[in-house]
């Protein structure tokens, strides 16, 4: 590669050699054994050959990008990799929130008699969904941040 290169534009090409790897693996797998006297559609050490070739690469982009993310600040002074922690708890915190939330609620049940057991929230729904919005929020601010620093800024070492 050897031209500067957008954070972006490094997490987008992490990403496909990602999605590169995974489908050599899978056609690897597929071929790695075949019925007695048929032949593989691929050959599984050559389709491997290139997967150690593009893990290399992955390690290279990897290394570039975590550099990148200790190095570069946002507006309010954080390192881009603490608001990646950041949002990545903001996340934890809203699925968790929500999923709370609708089990208290459960499904509807409707009873048919008396004697059924009827079964009440413990927590204040109303409260935990307000807190999921709010971390939901929170995080939906949060990565537009992160996005425009990751368009921003340049890898702090060449690929």
């Amino acid at each position: 590669m050897g031209d500067k290169m957008k954070l972006a534009e490094a997490l987008l090409e992490r990403k496909r050699i990602k999605e590169e790897i995974a489908a050599l693996r899978a056609r690897a797998c597929y071929d790695a054994r075949v019925q007695e006297g048929d032949a593989p559609a691929e050959n599984p050490e050559q389709l491997m050959e290139k997967i150690l070739v593009l893990v290399e690469k992955l390690q290279k982009i990897t290394t570039a990008i975590n550099k990148t993310n200790i190095a570069v600040r946002l507006p309010d002074g954080r390192t881009l990799m603490e608001a990646i922690v950041e949002r990545d708890m903001l996340k934890l915190l809203h699925e968790t929130a929500r999923e709370v939330a609708d089990a208290a609620v459960g499904a509807r049940e409707w009873r048919t008699t008396k004697s059924e057991i009827k079964f009440i929230p413990t927590i204040d729904v109303a409260v935990w969904r307000s807190r999921a919005d709010e971390y939901a929020k929170r995080y939906r601010e949060l990565d537009a941040s992160i996005q425009l620093a990751n368009w921003a800024n340049e890898l702090v070492e060449e690929l």
